[in-house]
């Protein structure tokens, strides 16, 4: 490491700060544990700037089963809150996956937003409210094997009647990737939902696999896909 900054600092003016705590709104914290990361102040900034500090926590992000459609509700007279918003829970999602498919599903409304999606908005809001520090935990004792479960929701777009596919992938105990993305085409059933769902992850494990080769680390075990269906 040593030899690396000297590189550096013969090419640029460097500085080095010492042990990572803070960087771009994301707070490290180091332990025997392994590495903490979340975003706790950032969070709370949100909250404050969008007068939600005193709201009542909720315990989920997203009624079940909420059909937002771009017609329900009036549209805001303002739509720069909104998007302001929804772009700040997006970077948010560095750190909360729990919150990713909520915002995925709010991201959709930028263009034409009204007031039902900000009251959707705020309650994502209510639900960071109770947990600010919420993040992850890479532990120390972790293994290096690969791990993914992916799912879909069958044509649940009431606009389009698109699938949404979502995954998420662990290397040993240690979430490391996810996402919830409304799928490219229209599947017929929901077996071709989940096939395409399950396409995706794959994808997602062999880009991880060739970064793991590309870090000389091994990679033996057979990488384990769970699927619902």
């Amino acid at each position: 490491m040593h030899e690396l900054k000297s590189i550096f600092h013969r090419h640029f003016q460097i500085k080095d700060l010492g042990t990572l705590c803070y960087f771009l709104g994301i707070e490290v914290a180091r332990s025997s544990k392994g590495i903490y990361l979340c975003q706790r102040k950032y969070t709370l900034d949100i909250l404050a700037d969008s007068s939600t500090l005193g709201s009542t926590p909720t315990k989920v992000p997203m009624q079940q089963n909420l059909n937002l459609t771009q017609t329900t509700g009036s549209p805001l007279p303002d739509p720069s809150v909104y998007r302001r918003l929804i772009g700040r829970l997006l970077y948010l999602t560095i750190s909360r996956p729990d919150i990713c498919y909520s915002v995925n599903n709010l991201s959709q409304f930028m263009a034409n937003p009204t007031d039902a999606h900000l009251h959707a908005a705020h309650k994502v809001l209510r639900y960071l409210k109770g947990a600010p520090g919420q993040g992850l935990l890479f532990s120390s004792s972790s293994s290096l094997h690969l791990e993914a479960y992916c799912d879909s929701d069958w044509a649940s777009c009431p606009d389009t009647r698109r699938s949404i596919s979502g995954y998420c992938i662990f290397l040993g105990s240690s979430l490391i990737s996810w996402k919830s993305k409304k799928q490219s085409v229209v599947s017929k059933s929901s077996a071709k939902a989940e096939y395409r769902s399950m396409t995706v992850t794959c994808t997602e494990l062999t880009w991880l696999k060739y970064i793991l080769s590309t870090l000389h680390v091994q990679h033996f075990q057979l990488v384990l896909l769970h699927c619902d269906n």
